[in-house]
């Protein structure tokens, strides 16, 4: 009997265990289910364009995005295209800040960079000089508070007494035409700038590079502001003559207008040079080496662009697609490469062309003012495509009938 009377609390003992084990286990469920009500899931962030890139981010995007150096017939220091400026009052009411700029070659771009004020730009160009070249001008710019300062490093000339940030385009490149030369200024900015680029944001700069950094600041500095598109014909030209000096200066292009009197150009005021000397020192103007044929720089930015929810606003692109049409089927390849870009309805392509070589070139900016050599066009990115996909592109002239 009391063996059974024990037997029976034990088990009494049990009940009232799992009672108690049932009744803990149920608060705790109830309590999980009210955190997971009361805290909310935890959000996956849409990748965008960083406001920054790293040096190591930026260095590494060179190297990664960029094919192998290829050839042109120029130096291309500075753009033969005097009316570059004209498309842009235009297209200010379709391409809205925020997006992402392509082009190629060199200086021409910061204008364009400036009017549509991009989230970051990639300046892709088949020659690593072009991007040693917007190495030079990253350095400089960094290096200079105001346009004053960027051109005394740029050709090497002591700053001018009497220029303020109110100072005119002009007016500074009539100063700067004016200033003699100063050799040690040239050298030290230039060791300035080397040790900026490989020191400070250790950007792994080979001695061929240097070399070829040092051939530009030189031509910058011997040339001063009346650097023209071809000066000194090869590589570590003679510095003059030749086919150069059929094209506009360095002092031309930056008395340029936009066709409506107003100087767009990046030294056009002190607002617009402040825009693009903030964006080289965000390390957002990326320069590429790249064949717009080939099969990894455009894809890679494209990847880039893509994966960060962003769209190409604006691709100007010279008149690349000239030297691409003589080219077997490399232009073919270029719109293939096009048609992989994230695009939407106003991305536009800025492109410069010229009556010379039997075109018929439409009425474009700066035609109806000569415009110099070259006239720029606009066309509609994604018509373009769709017109090649439809197979209504087999010639450079279905190009630019495109164009307007």
């Amino acid at each position: 009997m009391r063996q059974r009377t024990t037997n029976l609390n034990i088990l009494r003992g049990v009940r009232v265990a799992l009672a108690s084990s049932l009744l803990v286990a149920g608060a705790s469920v109830v309590a999980a289910q009210t955190a997971t009500l009361a805290a909310p899931a935890a959000i996956t962030a849409t990748p965008v364009i960083p406001e920054r890139l790293a040096d190591s981010t930026f260095w590494r995007m060179i190297t990664e995005f960029s094919e192998p150096s290829g050839y042109f017939t120029s130096e291309n220091f500075v753009s033969n295209e005097t009316a570059w400026q004209q498309v842009i009052p235009p297209l200010l009411a379709s391409i809205k800040p925020g997006g992402v700029y392509l082009g190629v070659g060199p200086e021409q771009n910061f204008t364009y960079i400036v009017a549509f004020r991009p989230k970051i730009a990639f300046i892709v160009d088949i020659r690593r000089q072009n991007l040693l070249q917007h190495m030079w001008y990253k350095a400089v710019s960094e290096m200079s508070v105001d346009r004053a300062d960027f051109l005394s490093r740029l050709f090497g000339r002591t700053r001018p007494a009497g220029l303020d940030t109110n100072a005119t385009a002009d007016a500074l490149i009539t100063a700067f035409e004016r200033a003699p030369t100063d050799s040690v200024l040239f050298k030290r900015t230039f060791e300035e700038a080397r040790d900026l680029l490989v020191r400070k944001h250790g950007f792994k700069l080979s001695d061929e590079d240097l070399t070829s950094l040092y051939h530009v600041d030189s031509a910058f500095y011997f040339a001063g502001t009346a650097l023209n598109y071809s000066f000194g014909q090869g590589r570590g030209g003679n510095f003059g003559g030749g086919y150069g000096r059929m094209m506009p200066t360095f002092a031309e292009l930056m008395r340029a207008d936009d066709g409506t009197g107003l100087n767009r150009s990046f030294i056009g005021s002190e607002a617009n040079y402040r825009v693009l000397r903030d964006m080289q020192q965000r390390n957002l103007i990326v320069p590429l080496v790249g064949n717009f044929a080939g099969d990894k720089a455009l894809a890679s930015v494209g990847n880039y662009v893509r994966a960060r929810n962003a769209t190409v606003s604006a691709f100007y692109l010279s008149n690349v697609e000239q030297y691409l049409f003589r080219q077997g089927d490399e232009w073919s390849r270029f719109y293939t490469n096009v048609s992989k870009l994230p695009l939407e309805p106003n991305s536009t392509f800025i492109r410069s062309a010229t009556n010379r070589g039997g075109y018929s070139v439409p009425t474009g900016a700066g035609a109806s003012r000569g415009g110099g050599l070259m006239v720029q066009l606009v066309a509609s990115m994604q018509e373009l495509v769709q017109a090649f996909k439809d197979g209504k592109v087999t010639q450079y002239g279905d190009v630019l009938n495109l164009s307007r």
